[in-house]
């Protein structure tokens, strides 16, 4: 991933603005995506989908703390290394098309988008869609 020191400062920086508010960002991000997606709802049966729910909000802050946690060993082997197990995970055992990740990271840009309005300018807009695709790539690289 072709990413300058400069945007990874960034990445650190904003993603640690967004882990203190995990919840809302990561719900809103999901019901954004079962909202306009609605084929991604079959990955989310087991959870309660409606809005401001536990569920939803528990899932949504594991999402944006370990999209944080990446942001800090982006450089390393260690990023790769880490999502492996999510990599398995997602797809041997929720069997989540590639395609998913791709439209969550949508929905997760126009989420931040809207939640820190100017102060997520092209560059940090640029940095944040760079990293969002290469985590996604990492977690479908297990999916056949």
């Amino acid at each position: 991933m072709m990413l300058s020191k400069r945007e990874k400062e960034l990445l650190i920086e904003l993603w640690d603005k967004l882990s203190l508010v995990a919840e809302d960002i990561g719900s809103e991000a999901l019901l954004r995506m079962i909202t306009a997606f609605p084929k991604t709802k079959t990955y989310f049966v087991h959870l309660d989908l409606s809005p401001r729910s536990q569920q939803l909000r528990s899932h949504g802050k594991k999402i944006v703390l370990a999209l944080a946690e990446g942001t800090r060993n982006i450089s390393t082997p260690l990023f790769t290394e880490d999502l492996g197990y999510l990599s398995r995970f997602h797809a041997y055992q929720l069997r989540i098309h590639p395609t998913n990740f791709k439209i969550f990271n949508h929905c997760m840009l126009v989420t931040i988008a809207c939640y820190l309005g100017e102060d997520f300018g092209p560059a940090e807009h640029a940095a944040t869609d760079k990293y969002l695709s290469a985590f996604a790539a990492v977690l479908a690289e297990k999916f056949r």
